[in-house]
């Protein structure tokens, strides 16, 4: 479409100039085709009249009667055609074809001219309904109109339209986001809210009934309140840490094995109490670049998951494995597997599946996707053909 355009500007520049230049040239052709004519027509009586001299009165006549001009001084120009010393110049004898040569160059002239003032018009026509039609675009958007611009096809504003197409979709993604943001940020407050609300109201009570009984049973339910509370509140500071992108993530190389044997120990306690076993396979070789801390606590919470989800005398299992992509880290376990309705909120917070341990909180999923995700990993979950859950980490390559 572009170059269909730059053509007809082409053609028409060209047309127009070559309407000047041929009236030009048949102004300066004529003008040459008379001054021979007229040098012609003198050599031709000069010859007669030296031939016969007394023709010479009756030739005079003959011009005189068709083709007489203006009276003026020869001069010298008589020596050279005859005719100059009748008193004739060349454009007597084309009085009128002179008068419309001029005519038509002038037409001529004035054509080519008209034409390349509409083509350079034409031009500067299509160059504004091409900022009329981005400005308008850009109005729209400023009240909140539609983002979608309308395609047109190739000029010389094709890449600024494009670009304020993708700063557009840009700033519409930006603002999109932060509105995301604002919603889970009110969410995030009404869970915090909901969560705080059932251990200060189980202290309250409890409190009432240690002033009246003084129970050790009141005491203790007390202490795991305030574990909770506790507990909650490190967790949502580390989402908070998370979200804001403040996390201390110090990467260095990790040996996967390494990774989930420090993992599985420090909830070595915790498994001998639920008498669950984890199998932890010595693949060696297989390592990733993230933080060891960090990821030690995704892959706990992993592993509490599991661990939660296998009868007693059970085990949880793992397996990992590399390629040029990612390194991929697998925990799954043999129990009843996730709830159907479960399965597309395992990774929200709050959020309490079906069959969750009592006491829990509902962050652990979370912070653990958290984690896995900013350091350049997805974390996914499932259920097994054979029965079961699992965990998917992905760890991808810089």
């Amino acid at each position: 479409m572009k170059e269909r355009k730059m053509i007809v500007i082409l053609a028409g520049v060209v047309l127009s100039v070559s309407l000047i230049s041929t009236s030009l040239c048949a102004v300066i052709l004529t003008s040459y085709y008379s001054y021979v004519h007229f040098r012609m027509l003198g050599a031709i009586c000069q010859e007669i009249i030296e031939s016969e001299p007394g023709a010479e009165q009756e030739i005079l006549d003959i011009l005189k009667n068709d083709w007489r001009g203006s009276e003026s001084s020869a001069g010298d120009l008589a020596e050279e055609n005859i005719l100059y010393a009748y008193g004739y110049r060349q454009n007597d004898f084309q009085p009128y074809a002179n008068r419309y040569i001029m005519i038509f160059a002038v037409a001529g002239v004035l054509a080519g001219g008209m034409l390349f003032f509409m083509t350079l018009f034409f031009w500067n026509k299509k160059e504004m309904e091409r900022v009329k039609t981005l400005t308008e675009y850009l109005e729209k958007i400023n009240t909140g109109g539609s983002k979608i611009l309308m395609q047109v096809g190739e000029d010389a504003f094709s890449k600024l339209q494009d670009e304020i197409y993708k700063t557009v979709t840009e700033l519409y993604q930006t603002r999109d986001a932060a509105l995301e943001a604002k919603k889970n940020f009110a969410e995030n407050l009404y869970n915090i809210a909901h969560q705080l609300k059932t251990p200060i109201t189980s202290i309250s009570l409890s409190m009432q009934m240690m002033q009246e009984t003084s129970s050790s049973k009141q005491i203790e339910q007390v202490r795991m309140q305030l574990f909770r509370l506790n507990a909650l509140e490190e967790a949502l500071l580390l989402l908070s840490r998370i979200d804001s992108g403040t996390l201390p993530l110090e990467s260095r190389e990790v040996d996967v094995f390494t990774l989930l044997e420090l993992s599985a120990d420090n909830l070595q306690e915790l498994f001998r109490e639920a008498d669950v076993s984890v199998d932890i396979p010595e693949n060696g070789g297989v390592s990733i670049q993230v933080s060891l801390e960090w990821t030690m606590e995704a892959v706990m919470n992993l592993f509490k998951n599991c661990m939660e989800h296998t009868p007693p005398g059970g085990c949880v299992h793992c397996s990992y494995e590399q390629n040029l992509l990612y390194t991929q880290i697998k925990i799954w376990d043999k129990g009843i597997g996730f709830a159907k309705e479960d399965l597309p909120h395992i990774f929200e917070r709050f959020y309490r599946g079906r069959d969750a341990k009592k006491g829990g909180i509902g962050v652990g999923l979370a912070l653990a996707k958290g984690i896995v995700e900013s350091q350049n990993g997805t974390l996914t979950a499932g259920n097994l053909k054979e029965g079961g859950a699992y965990f998917e980490m992905r760890f991808y390559k810089l």
